[in-house]
């Protein structure tokens, strides 16, 4: 009876401490992802942000401009055939990264 109650004490105790100990620190987006996340853009805007074809030009814009434009399309406030869609996947701070990476104040 006694190992019983042990056993349950310490198995609760290690279950109710498990989460503290157990969840992975915030891990800040590296470079390197936040390149991933924007490679994508460049099927449609170019690999330079000069789009050939029915992509709209990025290039010359800048990372605020992006940014802005990004958060309208996640948001609704923007219209356009396909960037809504790909907005809403990302979080704002992920659409800020992204912004970084294909605009021009770096």
């Amino acid at each position: 009876m006694h190992f019983k109650l042990v056993f349950c004490l310490l198995t609760t105790l290690t279950t109710l401490a498990t989460p503290a100990w157990a969840q992975p620190a915030a891990v800040p987006v590296s470079n390197l992802q936040a390149q991933l996340w924007a490679a994508s853009c460049m099927a449609c805007h170019g690999t330079d942000g000069k789009a050939e074809g029915t992509g709209l030009s990025l290039h010359g814009r800048s990372a605020a401009d992006l940014y802005t434009a990004l958060l309208a399309y996640k948001n609704g406030g923007r219209v356009g055939t396909i960037m809504q869609k790909h907005a809403k996947g990302y979080t704002d701070a992920e659409l800020r990264r992204i912004a970084e990476v294909l605009g021009t104040s770096r």
